[in-house]
């Protein structure tokens, strides 16, 4: 397993990256614009992780920002911790195991969602390319909120 990246949602982008990038010395290392989602990502890492970032071999911190104004009260602007794992279905299978709740389980063979006693929401996202579907997972719906 490897951590990949902490997600926090931000209001106001500009400001965020202000904040992170010029007085907390970090750096953006990717930008996704996702027009269909009305989303943008930005991932940034510190200074000496920038090039391994980029090869995503580092850790970083993404700034989600919804482009549709939303409301961030309770916590919800802290996203996510991901990690990325060698066999998505094996890790699946090991925490419903021990009593864990897929809340939104691998179908696509790539990402998974889960969370932690305490209702941090974990990302899991195989390595490589996505795994052929596969069941249980292909067919499991949903389950509460990630």
């Amino acid at each position: 397993m490897k951590y990949l990246h902490t997600m926090v949602r931000v209001a106001d982008l500009e400001a965020a990256k202000h904040f992170y990038c010029d007085l907390l010395g970090l750096e953006e290392v990717r930008r996704i614009d996702n027009q269909g989602g009305r989303f943008t990502l930005v991932f940034l890492a510190a200074p000496q992780d920038v090039d391994r970032a980029r090869a995503d071999q580092a850790p970083m911190v993404e700034l989600t920002y919804n482009w549709d104004p939303e409301d961030y009260a309770g916590g919800r602007n802290f996203g996510h911790l991901a990690y990325e794992v060698d066999d998505i279905y094996a890790s699946c299978a090991r925490l419903q195991a021990g009593g864990v709740t897929i809340n939104r389980p691998p179908r696509d063979g790539r990402m998974a969602f889960v969370r932690s006693p305490d209702g941090i929401s974990i990302e899991l996202l195989q390595k490589g390319g996505a795994l052929a579907p596969a069941e249980p997972w292909s067919s499991m719906a949903n389950v509460g909120a990630w």
